[in-house]
């Protein structure tokens, strides 16, 4: 058998192609996406910034995100008169690892004392037990004052 420059040239391609590529570090926690709000003290009509970072939940767990939800919510003690508050409902645009909008912070009920997060609800979807696909829906959250 003889080596000839072009298979040369071919091994070594396929080679450089077989280089590991750095494992991203992806916490279990990341699964449903990594969630910042800004700033994390706002009052009613104040504007928030928020951040969800995605590049885990996709490239590690294959969570691909078909709907996102953001909610300011009392998940803790809550007294049965604090509703989920709905800041925005979005769609990842497609080839999309992350989302980032500004959003006013509504004129809504808020109480004194109480402790408030901005939920990211993210609904994806998974093949069934027979391959036929459904949603599900994972949550992250992170806390925010509210000034009343």
């Amino acid at each position: 058998m003889q080596i000839t420059p072009a298979a040369i040239v071919v091994f070594a391609a396929a080679l450089v192609g077989a280089v590991p590529q750095p494992r991203q570090n992806c916490p279990e926690a990341t699964q449903f996406g990594v969630l910042s709000v800004s700033p994390t003290t706002v009052s009613a009509g104040d504007t928030l910034t928020v951040n969800a970072d995605f590049s885990c939940a996709i490239n590690s767990f294959g969570h691909i995100p078909q709907y996102t939800d953001y909610y300011i919510e009392v998940p803790v003690n809550n007294n049965g008169h604090e509703p989920p508050v709905l800041l925005a409902r979005r769609t990842l645009a497609s080839g999309s690892t992350s989302d980032s909008f500004t959003v006013q912070v509504p004129d809504a009920f808020y109480f004194a004392n109480a402790g408030y997060v901005v939920i990211l609800d993210t609904t994806y979807s998974i093949d069934g037990t027979n391959g036929i696909p459904f949603s599900v829906v994972g949550g992250v959250e992170a806390p925010i004052t509210i000034n009343v």
